[in-house]
Formats: structure tokens, sequence, C-alpha cells
């Protein structure tokens, strides 16, 4: 079944301009003065940001603060009111849908399915792109090391449906890495999941950008940003409040102003990576 609909997506590849090695370093998402409005509000009032090749980017911020809406419009789901979102040196616009979705892969918040897919086929899902391309016969491949890397191997045969929430944004990231683009979008990866499980989708964040990939992941966790991101990108109300190493960035006078929650931060006494705990008593 799941052939049959990337047939139809993509009736052939003939034609279609395969994605360009990169060197690390270079850009693969870019937005210049972006503005966003909903419902006639700004959501995104002039950022200006990159997520380069070999790198994991993380935006972090309270909510409402405009993450999400950032990472959406990085991926072109989302157009810009004002500004310009570069993916791959290319205006998103310009972009055919097909090449772009050779080029980034979005995880959204919540993955939700009409019809009744076992696990394995919606991992499947995520080689659509690649259909009647010289790397289609990759697929299977592909498709086993993805559900390796994310433990949904023995759920192969299981109704999506029936997972658990935490098996679902599982079997969601292995979609995602299966798409094999060198730009990787994550909104929330590791919300519905437990202790071992954030550490593992962060893990292979960290392996994505080695392996030259850039990866953009939204988190709440401060902890888990400071400790796998190379960049953190703190916004608040819809405007970048700073950008840089977390060591840097992660200070308790601007977390406690931008989260208006007094914070303390301190270095882990081990890997120096900083530890940021709320002020309580």
């Amino acid at each position: 079944m799941i052939t049959r609909i990337a047939e139809r997506l993509f009736s052939s590849g003939r034609g279609l301009a395969l994605p360009d090695p990169f060197a690390p370093g270079d850009p693969l998402a870019e937005a210049s003065g972006l503005v966003v409005r909903l419902g006639g509000r700004a959501v995104l009032a002039g950022v200006s940001l990159s997520a380069r090749a070999g790198e994991v980017l993380a935006l972090v911020g309270p909510n409402g603060a405009g993450k999400s809406t950032l990472l959406a419009a990085l991926a072109a789901d989302l157009p810009a009111d004002e500004g310009v979102v570069r993916v791959c040196g290319r205006p998103t616009g310009e972009w055919p849908a097909r090449e772009l979705a050779l080029r980034r892969a979005v995880l959204p918040q919540a993955a939700a399915l009409s019809f009744p897919f076992v696990v394995e086929d919606v991992v499947r899902m995520g080689r659509s792109p690649w259909a009647g391309t010289a790397r289609e016969d990759e697929d299977d491949r592909v498709v086993r090391e993805a559900m390796g890397a994310t433990e949904v191997g023995e759920f192969a045969a299981r109704p999506f449906s029936a997972l658990s929430g935490g098996e679902q944004a599982r079997v969601a990231l292995a979609r995602v890495l299966a798409q094999r683009t060198p730009l990787l979008l994550l909104d929330e990866p590791t919300a519905a999941l437990d202790l071992r499980h954030q550490e593992l989708v962060l893990r292979i964040c960290r392996e994505r950008a080695a392996a030259g990939d850039a990866v953009v992941v939204v988190l709440h966790d401060l902890g888990l940003a400071a400790a796998y991101a190379d960049r953190v990108a703190v916004l608040r109300g819809g405007a970048l409040a700073a950008e840089g190493a977390p060591g840097a960035v992660f200070t308790g006078s601007l977390l406690s102003e931008v989260y208006r929650q007094p914070v303390e931060v301190f270095p882990h006494p081990r890997t120096g990576a900083p530890l940021v705990a709320p002020v309580r008593g």
C-alpha cells in the first residue's frame, strides 16, 4: 500500500535534482528578518538565525515564545510575512515540493494517521521522496536502520494506532530518519518519552550532526539542550533573546528573566555542561 501511495505522490524521479554534498558549517537553513503573523499578531518578529551542517541547534524558550512557529517557517510549512527563509541556499518558495522533501525532514509535535498503517509502513513513508530514483534500492536497508536506531523494530507489524504515545513518537522519528535528508527539523521530540528514550533521541541528533547533517530541535528541557546542543537559540515573545554555545548563553540572569522564574546555573561536576535548576524555598 505504501508503495502505491508513493507512486501516486511521486510518479517519476527523472529530472529530479538530488541534494549536493555539504561541508561542515554550511548553512542548510537560514531565516533573515523573519516575521510571521498568525491571527493578525506577529508570532515571530524579525528573527535571523541559521542552522549549519554538522551541528545541533536547540530552540528553547517559554510557552508561546515562537519556537514551533520558527521551526515550521524553516520547514516551509508556514509562509513568511516578511523576511526570507532559505533551505540549502535557496528560498523555500523556489523549491519544488519533492526536491524540498529530499532536503529537509520534519517531525511535528503530534503524529496523526487517518488509516490503520502498521509501524513498518509508517516508517517507509519517509522513503516516498526517493521513489523512482537510483536510491530507491536503499529503502529496505534504510527503513531497518531507522527502526533499529529508535528501538521500534519489535513493533514493525503492529498497528501504529495501537502503540503508546511514546512509542508513536519514536516511530514518527524513525520515519524522519528514513527520509535521509541533510536537514532535520524536530519539534519537541522528547515530550512523550521516558528518561532512557529522551537520551536516545538526543544521541541520535548528535550522531546525525556528526555525520554532517544540520539538526534543529525544539526542547523544553534546558538540561538536554545544554548537554547535547552545539548552539542554543533562546526565544522570548517572538524575538531572539540570545544565541550561542550553551555555556555562554545559559546564565542565571538571562534564564530567570526569560522564563520569569528564578533559576540558578552551575557546571556539571564531570562534564562542565550547564545545569539549570529553579530556585526553591
